[in-house]
């Protein structure tokens, strides 16, 4: 009994011809669900691809935080990445070509070959803090701490480790793929032991 060979490779799930803007003959269609990935940057790119990601429709986020600088014998506030070098986009590891042609973008944060995706908890927390409009800054990954869970105040549900420098309360949130972390001042009754 003859099949055409589109039914056979349909039933099997292969597909023959251009799909999704690429030639996939013979190869498994896979759809998985887009992640969020640290793109590596040019320096001082990180406005700039941010931009240009948000132009193609894809999610990104490129946390900043302001800080007063002198020049010329004034004040500014300047606005600096909290992650310089990276920019984090959600996309499908499978579809990064886009991704890669931006204006800025250096490689994709990987295990080799492998791209490796941040946590979706870890780009939450970074984001309770951005949204918290407390005063956050960029801080070392810390080696050992408290873990502690903030239950009241702005940035109530978020996760991190507590320092306490001079009399005043900072939560430390990472992103352990990078190993990177921001800090933000915090209130001592918001803090709830882990």
């Amino acid at each position: 009994m003859y099949m055409p060979v589109a039914e056979t490779l349909a039933s099997t799930g292969w597909t023959v011809g251009l799909t999704g803007g690429g030639l996939n003959a013979g190869l498994p269609t896979a759809h998985a669900a887009p992640s969020w990935f640290a793109l590596r940057v040019k320096s001082r790119f990180e406005k700039v691809t941010s931009a240009s990601l948000r132009g193609k429709g894809y999610e990104e986020f490129t946390p900043l935080y302001r800080r007063r600088t002198r020049s010329r014998g004034r004040l500014n506030e300047t606005e600096f990445p909290l992650f310089p070098g990276y920019v984090f986009c959600r996309f499908a590891s499978q579809h990064r070509l886009p991704i890669m042609m931006t204006p800025g973008v250096v490689h994709v944060v990987s295990a080799g070959r492998t791209p490796c995706p941040v946590s979706e908890a870890e780009i939450e927390a970074i984001r309770t803090v951005h949204r918290s409009f407390l005063e956050v800054q960029p801080h070392p990954f810390p080696k050992t701490g408290q873990r502690v869970s903030i239950d009241c105040g702005p940035l109530r549900g978020v996760h991190g480790i507590v320092l306490e420098q001079k009399d005043n309360y900072r939560l430390v949130v990472s992103i352990t793929l990078l190993q990177r972390s921001v800090s933000v001042a915090i209130e001592r009754s918001w803090i709830q032991c882990v």
